[in-house]
């Protein structure tokens, strides 16, 4: 069988899905791995380190898309190459179901296998797999990175004979995988903590790292099954924007990660929060893309509100591609292994297996 991917958009995607490491355990599970030319040499990985692991580099885009039974990507193809695409041929990436319904209605009808691994079920079994948490982990700590290189004072505190520096105070909102990684990360360079999540099981993880949860007054769980965050009530939000609009005074820099999967993220910062904050302040919004937590917040660009800094981008793992390809690749060979009937030397389609039936577009 066969194993291909394209070159992604770079001005969009920097990332790749297939690194020599993962090509070589593709070749030792059987496959042929077929990548396009100059693949990851933005990277700084040549085309000679995947020919060296046994991958063959074609420079028809067209002929890899059309002879391989699995294409494995980061996002969803682009229309013109989405054709090249045949009846039984098997698309695995980051498809995004919820954008790209009619693109991928109108794949399924050509009978082609379509996963989405952002679907994927948040079970022990599944974390190897787990694309959010490896990519959510990268983002955590780069927000950070990028929102302290944007404050113009000491994170740490410094205690020197011409006196002492406070120590910054963060604020991360939302304590998912992003959150989590993003208290560690601040809180190693010094910082005072604060964090907040719909989620009380976050409580716990939030104090094991060294931060202080801001607890809402009669809170409820908002915890799916799965894991994930759920839509909070209109009661919950007004007690969240009370506590957000105090602390928020006392904060120097914010990180947002809350997301509701499918949806448009919800706004946690409004006007009046953010011309309530110290001049100097940042805000780094991790949820900028699909609308951002922040009121005043604008993708790939910094707005300045009353000495305020308000920070997002589109793909922040463009920042870190190579550390995010390395881990996205893993994931996805982990997927292709779990699909792979090593036997029968093909595609096993299981719909009992909870990762496969969870992932697979209908």
């Amino acid at each position: 069988m066969r194993i291909g991917s394209v070159s992604e958009n770079k001005n969009l995607e920097k990332r790749v899905a297939i690194t020599p490491e993962t090509a070589k355990k593709y070749i030792s599970l059987g496959f042929e791995v077929c990548l396009s030319e100059n693949y990851a040499l933005h990277l700084g990985i040549s085309d000679v380190q995947y020919t060296k692991m046994g991958a063959k580099i074609l420079k028809d885009e067209i002929e890899i898309l059309n002879s391989s039974e699995i294409i494995v990507q980061l996002e969803m193809l682009s229309d013109d190459k989405s054709l090249n695409i045949k009846e039984s041929q098997t698309l695995i990436g980051v498809l995004n179901p919820y954008n790209n319904k009619e693109k991928l209605e109108n794949l399924s009808k050509k009978k082609i296998n379509l996963f989405s691994l952002e679907l994927l079920p948040r079970i022990t079994r599944a974390q190897s797999m787990d694309i959010l948490s490896s990519q959510a982990n990268l983002a955590g700590y780069k927000a950070v990175i990028e929102s302290f290189a944007n404050f113009e004072k000491a994170i740490p505190m410094m205690m020197t004979a011409a006196g002492t520096v406070p120590a910054a105070k963060v604020l991360v909102v939302g304590a998912g995988v992003a959150g989590l990684q993003a208290i560690a990360t601040a809180k190693r360079m010094g910082a005072i903590v604060f964090a907040t999540d719909v989620r009380m099981a976050s409580k716990e993880q939030v104090e094991s790292l060294g931060g202080k949860f801001l607890t809402v007054e009669g809170s409820e769980n908002l915890e799916t099954e799965g894991g994930y965050a759920k839509e909070a009530s209109d009661d919950f939000k007004k007690k969240q924007e009370e506590l957000l609009s105090e602390t928020l005074k006392k904060i120097d820099i914010v990180i947002c990660t809350a997301l509701i999967p499918g949806k448009k993220a919800p706004l946690i910062i409004r006007e009046d929060m953010v011309n309530n904050m110290q001049a100097g302040s940042v805000i780094y919004d991790l949820a900028a893309i699909q609308g951002g937590n922040t009121a005043y917040t604008e993708v790939n660009k910094i707005i300045e509100k009353n000495g305020v800094k308000i920070m997002g981008e589109s793909n922040i793992l463009n920042r870190l591609p190579v550390s995010a390809s390395s881990l996205y690749a893993k994931n996805v060979f982990n997927f292709v292994e779990n699909l792979f009937d090593k036997e029968k030397k093909k595609i096993n389609i299981n719909l009992e297996d909870e990762i496969i039936e969870k992932t697979l577009i209908k």
